[in-house]
């Protein structure tokens, strides 16, 4: 069964891009600079800042849904991104770096399905979760830090 992952659009980020730490700080948002790698999983190009890289951390409601399942968390975003991660059956390397909890959602946004797998074995869940023909979407989340990762859809 083939599937899609897709990292977030650029476009509700680059407004971020470039201002002082004061302005950021005045909408919630901080400016770090990565200093390891692994360490700063960037969510637009689905990729590792690499040391000296500038991410912008923030507040992202990835499940938006008027239900109990609706859900914000923090993620980094790689200040200047431009080009969305989106590929058929392939994996980032930022996700099969960690333990993953993948979540299947149904038509009405309401988790269905959901569980934990270290992120090289990522593909078995993937087609487990999508068996299901109630699963519409899953959201990757890393599992350690509850932080959304991304987005699979199928193929």
């Amino acid at each position: 069964m083939s599937f899609r992952v897709t990292g977030l659009s650029p476009e509700p980020f680059r407004h971020l891009y470039g201002l002082s730490a004061e302005a950021l700080r005045a909408v919630g948002v901080q400016r770090l600079v990565a200093d390891e790698r692994p360490g700063f999983p960037d969510r637009v190009e689905l990729r590792e800042a690499d040391p000296g890289e500038a991410l912008l951390l923030l507040n992202y409601t990835h499940q938006p849904a008027v239900n109990a399942y609706r859900s914000s968390h923090a993620i980094f975003v790689l200040e200047g991104a431009t080009c969305a991660y989106d590929r058929t059956d392939e994996i980032p390397q930022v996700m099969r770096v960690r333990p993953l909890s993948l979540r299947g959602f149904d038509k009405n946004d309401l988790m269905i399905d959901a569980d934990i797998i270290d992120g090289g074995q990522i593909e078995d869940l993937i087609k487990r979760l999508f068996a299901n023909s109630a699963v519409e979407y899953i959201q990757a989340h890393y599992a350690r830090r509850g932080c959304y990762a991304g987005r699979i859809d199928r193929a």
